[in-house]
């Protein structure tokens, strides 16, 4: 499973979790990404490519630093003292999501960080990951506002996107091509793949392992 954790650098512009995860909200998750305290979001899939949208999406603009904690994760309803219900996780997964958000938050330009029980493996998806992150963190307002309308794969979609923003389909194929949204999309699939080549589960255990967590999706991160 993948544990994705994305906290909030820039605290002085207020409170942006709201946006975030309404950004996040039809991502492909076993926990839904959530408020896990102040200005922290945390989410858990397992399906590689959705790590991948999470990153990205918190990676925009430079706001949010993101971790990603590849393991299995046991999930089970369990009860707090103050009496609310929620999921409890713990495992490997959880483990590595604490250490890559810890790793991610003082890192540079790009702050994204993968921690997984094969190390060789989750540098290699966290350097395609910061990649991927520089372009979508060097966006224009104006790069956004048109491949935000882009659908991948799709044809002919640069007239209707530029009729709706009222502009030339000269305009947005530059800034189509500034953005560099096609170079994103086609390794995105990269990225995913070596995500999932973290994965135990799905692969086999690299190392020893790591001792177990636990945390509440409620309250996911611990200071």
């Amino acid at each position: 499973m993948y544990v994705v954790t994305l906290d909030q650098r820039r605290r002085e512009t207020g409170d942006l979790v709201p946006g975030l995860l309404r950004r996040l909200a039809d991502l492909e998750t076993v926990v839904p990404f959530q408020r896990a305290r102040e200005h922290a979001v945390q989410g858990i899939t397992v399906d590689p490519a959705a790590a991948v949208s999470a990153a990205l999406a918190g990676l925009r603009g430079g706001t949010w630093s993101v971790g990603i904690g590849v393991g299995p994760v046991r999930l089970e309803t369990a009860t707090d003292p103050e009496g609310r219900t929620g999921l409890r996780a713990d495992g490997p997964g959880t483990v590595h999501a604490r250490r890559a958000a810890e790793a991610a938050a003082p890192a540079g330009r790009v702050p994204v960080c993968v921690r997984a029980d094969d190390e060789p493996a989750a540098a290699q998806a966290q350097s395609v990951l910061r990649l991927l992150g520089r372009i979508v963190a060097l966006r224009t307002d104006a790069e956004w506002r048109v491949v935000d309308l882009l659908v991948p794969g799709a044809r002919g979609q640069q007239k209707v996107v530029a009729a709706e923003l009222g502009i030339s389909p000269q305009a947005v194929s530059k800034a189509v091509a500034r953005a560099l949204w096609q170079e994103e999309w086609d390794a995105r699939p990269a990225a995913a793949r070596l995500l999932d080549l973290c994965d135990p589960a799905r692969h086999g255990p690299a190392g020893g392992g790591t001792q177990g967590s636990t945390m509440n999706p409620s309250e996911i991160i611990h200071s």
